[in-house]
């Protein structure tokens, strides 16, 4: 006779939940039910989650405790041991999705590492509010979270986004508004185009565009309250002379590079056919 087969052990899973970004009403019926039926509920701020439970006329009939910044690796192991031992945790944030520049990060990547499933309750997104509403090119942008807060860091950090042709999205606190804006205007041109996103979906909802000096000129004068989120346009296409984007090509296959890869990061920065340089390098070394 066979033996009887163990069990297979009960397994919860863990629920990544987008909250309002400011108006309760945005909340999807999922994230209420999820709010009512969850086993533990893990709040960036336990406060915040009680208002949000209040407006939305729902009571959590599970465990609340609190995961933020500072407590995130030691509560994260103990939300992924009550997920594997049955339980359905809910991960929240005061506003957006948990893990896009708010807590969660971790404890999905405990939770992967345990094999614990992991899903989520969609909801508002400020950065993709914040792109749509802006008037820049929404085919193809990034998430950039918050600039550094010392002004050299951040002033090294933009100057990698000089070339960048997407649109970038960035958070940032009201009161470092005005020096973010005039150092993306130094860092990336004071003809590059952007948008103030201010208290999105909120009863002071604002979106200012103009130039990053123009901007900066006008948060300078801003009161220094309300979320923000910056949406700012990618670096424009240019055309290099042929000869000299070819010659930088060359000069960086003979300093050890791959032929590919300096053909098509020549082409990006310069507006350039990548296949074009290729076959020009090809030919030229050819003639050496």
């Amino acid at each position: 006779m066979g033996g009887v087969s163990a069990p297979e052990p009960v397994r919860g899973r863990v629920v990544l939940a987008g909250t309002p970004i400011g108006n309760a009403e945005d909340a999807p019926p999922r994230l209420v039910a999820a709010l009512a039926s969850a086993d533990v509920i893990a709040a960036e701020d336990t406060r915040r989650l009680r208002r949000l439970c209040a407006a939305l006329g729902v009571e959590p009939r599970g465990r609340v405790v609190s995961s933020h910044e500072h407590n995130e690796d030691a509560r994260g192991e103990d939300l992924v041991a009550a997920a594997a031992a049955g339980a359905t945790v809910l991960v929240v944030t005061d506003a957006g999705m948990p893990t896009v520049s708010d807590p969660g990060y971790r404890v999905v990547v405990a939770a992967a590492a345990a094999g614990v499933p992991v899903t989520t309750v969609p909801g508002p997104s400020a950065v993709l509010a914040a792109l749509a509403v802006s008037g820049l090119a929404t085919d193809r942008f990034c998430f950039e979270g918050f600039l550094p807060r010392k002004a050299g860091e951040r002033a090294s950090a933009l100057a990698e986004l000089a070339r960048e042709r997407r649109t970038m999205v960035f958070f940032e606190a009201p009161h470092r508004l005005a020096a973010s804006l005039t150092a993306m205007a130094e860092a990336l041109g004071a003809d590059r185009r952007a948008a103030v996103c201010r208290e999105l979906t909120k009863t002071h909802e604002e979106v200012r565009r103009g130039t990053l000096p123009e901007l900066a000129a006008w948060a300078g004068e801003l009161a220094k309250i309300g979320e923000v989120t910056l949406v700012v346009a990618g670096a424009p296409a240019t055309t290099a002379d042929p000869a000299t984007a070819l010659a930088e090509v060359l000069a960086r296959v003979a300093a050890g590079e791959r032929l590919k890869d300096a053909a098509a990061d020549v082409a990006d920065a310069t507006g350039a056919s990548t296949r074009d340089l290729y076959q020009a390098a090809l030919a030229a070394r050819s003639q050496r």
